[in-house]
């Protein structure tokens, strides 16, 4: 595990990489398994070293809604607030592919925000790429077009599984969007008209440039 800590987090002190090695775990993920729901006690939290994981928050009425991925060298800037408040998790965390993570015990993170500056810089900038990821996620929902927020959530399904070809279902989308797969499906084959995607059967096919292009 040290390896890869030090190939995607070269900014990281030795000391600190040897102490992330040396206190956390391994574990492996499996495509669409749980990391953990909303609710869980967090005693820890995941730095990813492989893969990709999808963020989704649950509202009042069971509804899960699509935020954000985290891909290699990058951790939860949700689990970090929780860590640190000792709450329980407000998000549900999946992998988006088969990942490998990084299990980092909390306890030492307060430790290392004293002893480490690199660590200091990197829970800082977690918060600043999380928070302006969350900040185009309420721009998408309060101000966007429901095909605009469609075409950005493939977008990033699309950069998370370094493909062009999105195995998903048109009922999967609706239910991270939080609308019906009747919508998403006249919705998609807009795009199709548009040439900004291919239809197939389970599968969706970014056009090249396609994310590029305003929808007109």
């Amino acid at each position: 595990m040290l390896d890869q800590l030090k190939n995607i987090l070269p900014s990281l002190e030795a000391g600190l990489l040897l102490e992330m090695e040396q206190n956390g775990f391994l574990k492996k993920l499996e495509k669409e398994e749980i990391l953990f729901s909303a609710g869980h006690e967090v005693s820890d939290f995941p730095l990813v070293l492989s893969g990709s994981l999808r963020i989704l928050r649950e509202d009042g009425d069971g509804n899960e809604h699509y935020l954000y991925h985290l891909f290699a060298g990058e951790t939860c800037a949700m689990s970090l607030t929780c860590c640190m408040s000792n709450r329980p998790s407000k998000v549900k965390i999946i992998a988006e592919e088969d990942s490998e993570i990084a299990i980092i015990p909390t306890f030492l993170m307060d430790q290392w925000m004293t002893k480490y500056p690199s660590w200091k810089s990197f829970v800082t900038q977690t918060y600043n790429f999380r928070f302006d990821d969350l900040l185009e996620t309420i721009d998408s929902i309060a101000f966007s077009n429901l095909d605009e927020r469609l075409l950005k959530y493939l977008y990033d399904k699309s950069r998370a599984i370094a493909s062009s070809t999105l195995p998903i279902t048109h009922q999967d989308i609706a239910y991270e969007l939080n609308t019906t797969r009747v919508v998403i499906s006249r919705l998609l084959k807009q795009l199709e008209n548009k040439e900004l995607l291919k239809l197939g059967r389970n599968k969706i096919i970014l056009a090249k440039g396609s994310l590029t292009k305003r929808l007109k």
